[in-house]
Parts: structure tokens; sequence; C-alpha cells
């Protein structure tokens, strides 16, 4: 009680950032430090208090853990430990419940509430209009642009609705791109006047150029030119067409493709793709590797000589901006937030047809000249440093001033 009590009173005049399903900093720290905390951390520097509020789940122990002098995660009883994703709309009444006993136990004085993602954004939408302090949202995904993008995509009308009330009621919408800012007025008819431009940010003392020849040590590879893949193994991410891409490369090169993430758990986007590479007689040169701790990416990012992105939407696109941090091009699909990144020519190259041979062909054009390859990788890192997580982070603390509330 004493240490809760000597914690809340720093944070009397904070930011709530609300996300229903993180893990704990003991669980795995470094969500922390590659997602939710990069921006999180910034503006704890700049002074503003900020508590991250979730879901408890196993792994987890302590109700509050402290991430910073000025960021906490804060972990609130809402159903099982385990529930799975698709159920966990039907627990957001308990999830608010609790957060109002919290509230009300410790009368913390918050002045905003910032909630990610769309179960989210209805407990944030609601603790705003309780509290009578503005909400702000960030969808990072979008049902209706997801169905959009791939054929046989599919969402349910609860989540495309509230989305679209969330849209509606929210004192400001936060858009990674102008591709996500006309897509909520078009299909959601979301008020323009409302909705503002903040690109994600990245890591830069994280994700940095290292020795290519130390990092290829590392993971065992020697003279192959390598293209890498990092994401979640599901259809919406395209990995089909990065292994029709292999396939049509040219054999008599020495050629490694990683593709790095895990898939839904269930194994069966993983298992079709091995499947779909053996297939494609391309088994050998492909390697599934699964998760990687995020310490571990950057090593992946600078072994590669291109990291290649050619999912069917990237909201924005965080993979080709850690990529281009570690001084590697990108070779992507141009579509949703890419294009705000990746500069077509110079820190790689964005693709306007899902082609396998269009991406074979850039990708064997980009390694067969080493100037290239080398410019291009300087540009990459030289366009990531005008994305930093100090700069997201000052914007976005000007957009909560506009608001009406200064947040110190």
């Amino acid at each position: 009680q004493d240490y809760i009590n000597r914690v809340g009173r720093k944070y009397m005049k904070s930011l709530i950032e609300e996300y229903m399903n993180v893990p704990s900093y003991e669980e795995d720290p470094t969500y922390y430090s590659d997602w939710a905390a990069p921006r999180e951390f910034s503006l704890g520097d700049m002074g503003v208090g900020v508590d991250i509020f979730t879901k408890t789940h196993s792994g987890q122990s302590d109700e509050i853990e402290l991430l910073s002098d000025n960021v906490r995660v804060i972990h609130l009883n809402a159903g099982d430990l385990d529930v799975p994703l698709e159920n966990l709309f039907e627990h957001l009444p308990e999830f608010l419940h609790e957060f109002t006993r919290y509230n009300n136990e410790y009368g913390i004085g918050y002045q905003a509430v910032h909630s990610h993602y769309w179960m989210s954004g209805w407990v944030g939408q609601k603790i705003a209009n309780d509290l009578n302090i503005p909400h702000l949202i960030t969808f990072h995904t979008l049902a209706r642009i997801k169905m959009q993008s791939r054929p046989g995509e599919q969402e349910s009308l609860r989540r495309q609705d509230t989305e679209q009330d969330i849209m509606a009621d929210a004192d400001k919408i936060i858009a990674f791109s102008p591709h996500e800012r006309d897509a909520m007025v078009r299909l959601y008819k979301a008020p323009s006047d409302r909705i503002e431009l903040v690109p994600c940010g990245v890591d830069l003392t994280r994700f940095k150029p290292i020795d290519r020849s130390q990092a290829r040590k590392h993971l065992g590879i020697n003279g192959e030119k390598v293209f890498l893949y990092v994401g979640r193994i599901e259809s919406l991410k395209g990995v089909d067409l990065l292994l029709e891409t292999a396939a049509h490369l040219d054999g008599s090169q020495d050629i490694r493709v990683l593709v790095v993430g895990g898939d839904d758990g269930r194994g069966q986007a993983g298992s079709r793709l091995k499947h779909r590479a053996i297939v494609l007689d391309i088994d050998g040169m492909v390697e599934f590797v699964g998760r990687v701790d995020q310490d571990q990416l950057p090593i992946y990012y600078n072994a590669a000589d291109v990291c290649v992105v050619p999912s069917f939407y990237e909201s924005f696109g965080l993979a080709a901006l850690e990529s281009m941090a570690c001084g590697t091009p990108v070779v992507a699909y141009r579509v949703g937030g890419l294009p705000t990144i990746i500069k077509h020519g110079s820190t790689g190259y964005l693709k306007s047809w899902r082609c396998p041979e269009a991406f074979a062909n850039s990708l064997e054009m980009m390694t067969s000249s080493n100037s290239l390859i080398k410019a291009m990788g300087q540009a990459s890192r030289e366009r990531a440093e005008t994305m930093g997580w100090d700069r997201v982070a000052f914007t976005l603390s000007e957009h909560y001033k506009s608001l009406g509330r200064e947040i110190v």
C-alpha cells in the first residue's frame, strides 16, 4: 500500500495508455523496448506520467510494474487468465469495472486516455466519458481495410461497428499514414478534422547498423545472398509471394531466404508455408526461423542484403523501418503506410503489382551491385533517423496539449 501510494503520487497529472493484452515486463521485457515502451519511455522522459492498463494473464505476478520513473504497467482482472482474443470482447465490462475500482481506490487525476486497438478503444471511450477527459485512439489495424486488402479476409460486424462508433466519439484519431486517414473517412465516415497524422517510430539505439560479417557469422551464414522477412505468419502478410519470388530467383546463385516470425499458435499457417516451399522446390534455400527475441532482431536485419515486405496491407510497416534503421534496404508491395517510409529508388523499391517476377527482378538488381546496395543502405539509415521515437513522443505531446489539457 505504501509503495502504491508513493508511486501513485507521481501520476497525479498523467496519461492513460490502454492495451487489452500486453505481456508483463517480467514475462517479455523486449515487448516494452520494441513497441510499447519506446513511445511511453520517450513521453516519460518529457515528464509525462504514463500508466499502461492491461489485462492480467498467466506469467504475470505483480499488479503494478514500474518501467521507469514515469511509466508503469497496471494489470487488471478480466475473465480467465488466458482468454482467447476472439472471446475477449465479452470481458470488457469487467475490465472497465476493475479500472473504476482501481481509480476510485487510488484517486489518480488522469488527464487523458490514449487507447490502442478497437477493444481498448471501447473501454477507453467509456473511461474518458466517466472521467470527463479527452480520448485519443490509435487502431493499428482496421477491419474494413483488412477486408478490402485481401480476398476472403473476414472480420466481425461487431468489430466494424465498434470501430465506427469509436471514431465518431473520440476527441482525436491517430492515423499512421495518409492512406489510413483517407480510409477512415471513406470506409467509416470518420470526421476528418479530428484525424491527426503521426507516423510510427523506431528505436534508433536498438536498431542500428553493425558489421555485416559479424552478424552473418553469428547466424552461421557465409557467402549467400540473404533475403529476410520479419513479421507474423498469417495470410494477410503475404508470405506466399515471398516464396514464389524465391522460386523465380537465379538458381545458380547461393541464396538464403530467412522467414522470421511466429504463426497464430496453432501452427497451421507455418505448416502450410513449409509445404508450399517443398512444392516450389525451394525448401533448401528457405529457413523458417520462428519467433526471435527482440534483442536478436537487429542481427537478422544487419545480416540480410534486402528485407522483403510482401504484405497485402500494412497500416504502417514497422519491420520495414526497423530494417532501414539497420542500414538494410527494403523491397515491398506499394500498400498502406509503406510509401510513407520507403523512398522508391533510394531506400529500396515499392512494387505496384503482387507479381513474383517483379519482386525477383528488383532483388537481383540490388544484389548484383555492391555500390547500389551500399548507397541504398546509407539512405535507409538516414531516412530512419528522421523517424525516431523521440520525435513521435513530441508530436503526440503536442496533440495532447491541443485538447486543452496541459499534460505534465
